[in-house]
């Protein structure tokens, strides 16, 4: 079945993708820029295993994007302090996480190379990894299988799969199957992960298959650290102000009407608005609105800011700087949940912030943790909403509660890169 599957994939589904990511790209600055990327991607290796000595122990990481970076950050790190000779490729998809993370624990930067049989097995060839490690979900056929071909041992961390997964059609579930089933070692976020992971793959299936939790909660606790002061200061005593974060397009049609009529009916009351993409359509417009309703509204586009008292809307332009702005409020609502799935609601709740988010949060374990213990909501409508807004500003309880239970959720899920460093050395 494998081999049904290598050559559907290769002679059929990665060419549509590809042939679509063109004509896309025509259309796309982002997928223009993705695209020719990749293009440099051979010649960057080149350039990097010319530079690199032939006994050194190559380590290949693999992230979509920024927030996928988020999470193998500290298994870099951890890693590095176990084997300080090693060396790390780290491999992006998105054009946001290849622009944007620099760190110096990576000694070479670059697209991932398109899928292609051909152009993998050229840069493995000419790499040779000591292990190939992915981060939570952006995986690529044939890098996982011609990686098993050439004896590359291939792991992925922080696994979760759908409550739909199980009940994909078969077909598309065989595909899956061959496709995990080809890895090395697969650890998963939770113990029903787990258990997902083994109803796709088999129980005899060659992966072995751990629960190792999500490194980025401990990465959520780390920079939190650097906000010494910010942490000292009791949430009660902060302003109160929302910050709405990650926020697309599909967010805005849900919350701008409610924020709206609380911040002019509550003059106290401030909000930070930080788009998923701050680009100048997005803030461009998200200043049209504010302004054309009477709300006082200052843009900030520099990393470095002082948040202003005087307005009643910042709007955020940086990239970077969201994770220190949450300790500036009292309230999250982050975004995505009305999009492609909500964004990183850890950072608001180790804050000490009740987090909001809209109702597509199954790709979120921090997520659903919030909701059981009471300090995270999804609403699903502009109405909700602005009832949770008035619960949080209005009950002094419910508020401490949802702030004791956001944080408690970060904290009792810490050590995981600590454990994936160990099984990544041990497996």
């Amino acid at each position: 079945m494998q081999v049904f599957w290598i050559i559907i994939y290769n002679l059929f589904l990665y060419p549509i993708f590809f042939t679509g990511a063109c004509i896309g790209a025509l259309f796309n600055q982002k997928l223009r820029k993705g695209i020719k990327g990749r293009w440099n991607t051979h010649s960057q290796l080149l350039s990097f295993k010319n530079r690199v000595s032939n006994n050194a122990n190559v380590y290949w990481f693999h992230a979509a994007s920024h927030g996928e970076f988020e999470q193998l950050k500290p298994i870099l790190e951890g890693l590095k302090e176990v084997e300080p000779s090693a060396v790390f490729i780290v491999s992006f998809f998105s054009p946001s996480g290849f622009t944007n993370v620099v760190d110096s624990h990576i000694d070479c930067k670059i697209y991932l190379p398109f899928d292609f049989p051909w152009t993998v097995l050229k840069v493995l060839k000419l790499i040779c990894p000591k292990k190939i490690i992915f981060a939570e979900y952006d995986v690529w056929p044939n890098m996982v299988w011609i990686a098993k071909l050439k004896n590359i041992p291939t792991t992925i961390f922080s696994v979760h799969f759908s409550n739909y997964t199980p009940k994909l059609f078969p077909v598309i579930r065989n595909f899956y199957r061959t496709v995990y089933g080809a890895f090395s070692n697969i650890y998963s976020e939770t113990k029903s992960d787990y258990e997902k992971v083994q109803r796709l793959i088999g129980t005899n299936a060659i992966p072995k298959v751990k629960v190792l939790g999500n490194p980025r909660y401990d990465q959520v606790k780390k920079k939190t650290d650097q906000f010494t002061e910010k942490r000292t200061l009791s949430v009660l005593l902060r302003k109160k102000r929302i910050i709405a974060g990650s926020v697309w397009k599909e967010d805005e049609d849900v919350i701008l009407q409610p924020l709206t009529r609380f911040l002019k009916e509550d003059k106290s009351a401030a909000l930070i608005w930080v788009p998923h993409e701050p680009n100048q359509n997005n803030i461009g417009r998200a200043y049209e609105y504010f302004t054309s309703v009477g709300l006082t509204t200052i843009v900030h586009t520099e990393k470095n800011i002082q948040i202003s008292e005087k307005e009643q809307v910042v709007i955020i332009g940086a990239v970077g700087i969201l994770s220190s702005l949450y300790w500036d409020g009292q309230l999250a609502y982050v975004g995505g949940g009305f999009s492609t799935g909500v964004h990183n609601v850890m950072e608001p709740a180790i804050a000490r912030l009740p987090v909001l988010f809209g109702p597509k949060f199954d790709n979120s374990h921090a997520a659903k943790e919030l909701i059981l213990e009471y300090g995270g909501y999804s609403i699903t409508s502009s109405e909700e909403f602005r009832s949770k807004l008035d619960s949080v500003f209005t009950d002094k309880n419910f508020f401490l509660r949802s702030s004791f239970s956001a944080t408690n959720v970060i904290h009792k899920n810490l050590g995981s890169s600590t454990r994936i460093v160990r099984a990544i050395i041990k497996d």
